[in-house]
């Protein structure tokens, strides 16, 4: 396990999901970690936490400093405004895991229709701002702030959508997409100040929204690589994108298929 002992590290859309998994997977390495998520009940609207705030007691939990703090970042002055009150109560952020997201409507869990052509234009909206928007209003908070210190990771989450022909979900495949060329992108602008930008497009993976979005069907004879993962099989390659192992990589995302 990467040693990320004394390092800062905002998982936005932590308070549930593979976000979740991803914040006790940067604890655990030695990371102090902030949870952020739109509103503290967030949390339980899967069933997979009570609030923002208990998922910050788990993290505690570890011997670790943490806190709750809700923000819609989709609106990059409350952005802007996170970023700000994470670096004066703890100091800096060391790393960013860009979590927030989903294939989420403007009135239903999924876009419904979902297809290029049939879907409604508020949820082409609200698909690309919880995407792409909020990853690059992270990315300009915390970059600036990175920047500054010269220092500091920044892991983009993207989807194998992303990479992949879609029939359904096509304007989420699409940010997704959009977010592994704008972290090439914005790896080179920061190359020259010591801020590695990678990303990871995750595989299908069980969390309580995606168990209860879809039917999975039972696939316990297949290969390991042709299951659904688990959230720890992503939460690792996150650890590895944010710990020392991944020094000399920048710009690169990592599909998981």
């Amino acid at each position: 396990m990467a040693d990320l002992s004394g390092k800062v590290a905002l998982v936005t859309g932590s308070s549930r999901g593979l976000g979740r998994h991803y914040a006790h997977h940067l604890a655990q390495a030695g990371a102090d970690v902030v949870i952020h998520d739109l509103r503290s009940d967030s949390a339980a609207e899967f069933g997979e936490a009570k609030s923002g705030e208990a998922v910050a007691d788990e993290i505690r939990s570890f011997g670790r400093r943490s806190a709750f703090y809700p923000a819609d970042l989709t609106d990059p002055r409350q952005t802007a405004g996170l970023v700000q009150q994470v670096v004066a109560d703890f100091g800096r952020i060391d790393i960013l895991v860009n979590n927030a997201g989903g294939d989420i409507g403007a009135r239903t869990p999924r876009p419904t229709p979902n297809t290029a052509l049939d879907i409604e234009p508020d949820d082409i909206r609200s698909v690309l701002e919880r995407n792409l928007l909020t990853t690059m209003y992270a990315c300009k908070y915390v970059g600036q702030h990175m920047r500054e210190r010269r220092a500091g990771k920044i892991v983009n989450i993207g989807s194998v959508a992303g990479h992949l022909p879609a029939r359904e979900g096509v304007v989420y495949a699409a940010a997704k997409a959009a977010i592994a060329h704008y972290t090439r992108c914005l790896a080179e602008e920061l190359r020259p100040y010591e801020v590695n930008v990678n990303c990871l497009a995750p595989a299908p993976t069980y969390t309580g929204r995606f168990l209860a979005t879809r039917s999975v069907p039972a696939h316990d004879d297949a290969s390991r690589l042709r299951r659904v993962a688990q959230p720890e099989d992503m939460a690792s390659i996150v650890l590895f994108l944010a710990g020392p192992e991944s020094d000399r990589l920048t710009g690169e995302t990592i599909v998981c298929w």
